[in-house]
């Protein structure tokens, strides 16, 4: 059962402003380690290498967060679970460690190195992303007396707030937009759809359940408005390589997608250079990339927000008040804000008015229940 509180989004969400929560119907407004990477002292709300002024410490609660393979900056994922985590630092008495792990295999020892320290004694160790699955059984099993969080998997130890998304309700909205805008003539900031052309494509990063859920939900909803666009799919295999993101957008466009949805992390940036390079359009991830990545907003015509922030300020409130809950998953939908569809800060006025209605329309149909949006791509 979900233990979402609307106002934890509010404040979770606070830097966005007005035009960020503006229009929630349908898509909205846009609003020390070991190895090679690299643990930083957050205790301010800062990510550099220095530790700022703080007290002691002694009554604060203390957070460690491991972040995904993609690191802070990819404008989306690891940033959204970092904008989590700042909101309850300053909202709470808070102090937290940061790591960026470069590959899986960093994952145990980062969340080791958190659960075996006693200077500071770490209340809750944040773990961002899936790929920490299987690492965080082996760990959390070895510190029962750890608390841990997991975004966007379910690890079943009794000490493991796990936290998951209904990904593909928020894909499916991003597909309506996309089939919609791909079988007219649309032009907007330094993007254009190809008249004699109705063909979109989606770009993931690690092929798994997870990103197929943002797969079968686009598909799902592109196939929902006309069934005669094409869909073309990859896998590019990391969520940090913009090249191969760049790579796979452009053979896309080139095999005539007017827009391109990626699920791909910091991969996605080469999406969005693509996409400027071929004047043709992309939708986002994770945050409303159009101001997370601004220098793109000429062709990102909307974002599928996930509120990481939300599943990462709940459990560190949690821990403040000793009542976090081991052993449950929380899941976050469309019904309670977990996820959105964004339109872009630049495009999203130029968007049809009638496709923003049917955008709206495919939300309310899936909150009431009418639509069921499949989760498995073979069962588009």
């Amino acid at each position: 059962m979900s233990n979402f509180d609307r106002r934890d989004f509010i404040k979770a969400t606070a830097g966005i402003g007005a035009a960020g929560l503006a229009g929630v119907a349908g898509c909205t407004g846009g609003p020390s380690g070991d190895g090679d990477g690299e643990t930083t002292d957050g205790s301010t709300g800062t990510t550099d290498d220095s530790e700022g002024t703080t007290s002691d410490g002694s009554d604060a609660t203390h957070v460690g967060m491991v972040y995904a393979t993609g690191g802070l900056g990819d404008g989306s994922f690891n940033d959204q679970a970092q904008t989590g985590i700042q909101q309850a630092a300053e909202d709470f008495d808070v102090e937290y460690s940061e790591s960026q792990p470069d590959e899986v295999a960093q994952f145990s020892d980062y969340q080791q190195q958190y659960a075996g320290s006693t200077d500071p004694d770490y209340d809750l160790v944040s773990c961002i992303g899936f790929l920490q699955a299987d690492s965080l059984s082996e760990t959390a099993a070895n510190y029962p007396e750890q608390n841990f969080q997991i975004v966007d998997s379910t690890v079943d130890e009794p000490n493991v707030g796990s936290y998951v998304f209904r990904e593909h309700e928020g894909s499916y909205l991003v597909g309506v937009l996309a089939a919609h805008l791909t079988s007219m003539s649309f032009s907007a900031g330094a993007g254009s759809t190809q008249s004699d052309s109705t063909n979109v494509g989606f770009i993931g990063g690690v092929e798994s359940s997870l990103i197929q859920k943002f797969e079968a939900g686009f598909t799902a909803g592109v196939k929902a408005t006309n069934d005669d666009i094409d869909v073309q799919t990859t896998y590019v295999g990391s969520f940090n390589d913009t090249t191969a993101g760049q790579e796979a957008a452009n053979s896309m466009y080139n095999s005539g997608s007017d827009i391109v949805f990626h699920a791909a992390g910091n991969t996605g940036t080469g999406v969005f250079q693509a996409a400027q390079d071929q004047e043709r359009f992309a939708i986002g991830v994770d945050r409303d990339q159009s101001v997370t990545k601004d220098s793109y907003a000429n062709v990102i015509l909307a974002s599928m927000v996930k509120r990481v922030d939300t599943a990462v300020y709940n459990a560190v409130e949690a821990t403040v008040n000793d009542n976090f809950q081991g052993g449950d998953t929380t899941t976050l939908g469309l019904d309670d804000d977990g996820v959105a569809c964004v339109y872009g800060q630049q495009l999203g006025d130029e968007i049809p008015e009638d496709v923003k209605t049917a955008v709206s329309e495919a939300r309310q149909s899936i909150m009431d229940g009418e639509t069921s949006v499949p989760q498995d791509p073979s069962e588009v």
